[in-house]
């Protein structure tokens, strides 16, 4: 397998699948492919219950899955917004959560699921609340984060307070908590 990010300001992620070889993807990702791609559904490699969580965050049971049928095919995802598409290796004990619309497809070992819901009372009224996708198992991942890319390394007991509008992706092991301040939520990360 074979992946390009091509252009700059709205990227579009390009690869080239070999027979045999798998990428998954929630539903309405895809831009366009090739003719020789095949798409499928599959609850994933998490199974239902993975399923049922990803409903819970407001999407669907079934991911698509999509494999080259007898030689190389190619797939594209474009970016809906300007900003970056990135790629992060997942392993057993290495996840990441990535913002509610973040992530755009990986190979057939990640396994996506909710991560967190701040409130379901927020979601019934006047919100979405704050959801985040976790990515376990092991493969690559490719997330789409809006705007200019920001990276910081917190060490042990650093603390940084984040508006939840600006949370694009971090490591799992990232201890994070949510604070209310009247009338303005936010988020604070730290790492232990």
């Amino acid at each position: 397998m074979q992946a390009e990010i091509k252009g700059t300001t709205m990227p579009v992620l390009e690869v080239t699948v070999q027979p045999g070889e798998q990428l998954i993807s929630t539903h309405g990702e895809l831009s366009w492919m090739t003719a020789n791609m095949q798409m499928s559904q599959t609850a994933g490699s998490g199974g239902f219950m993975q399923g049922f969580k990803r409903v819970m965050g407001g999407g669907g049971i079934f991911l698509t899955r999509y494999e080259a049928m007898g030689s190389p095919g190619m797939i594209a995802f474009a970016a809906k917004i300007p900003g970056h598409i990135v790629h992060v290796d997942v392993t057993p004990g290495h996840s990441y959560l990535v913002h509610r619309h973040g992530w755009l497809c990986g190979t057939a070992g990640i396994t996506p699921s909710i991560a967190l819901q701040q409130s379901f009372r927020g979601g019934l009224w006047g919100g979405d609340g704050f959801l985040l996708q976790r990515l376990d198992g092991e493969g690559r991942a490719w997330i789409e984060l809006s705007g200019e890319l920001v990276h910081y390394t917190l060490n042990a007991g650093q603390t940084l307070m984040v508006h939840p509008g600006h949370v694009g992706m971090f490591e799992a092991s990232v201890q994070f908590q949510i604070t209310r301040v009247p009338g303005i939520s936010n988020l604070l990360f730290g790492q232990d």
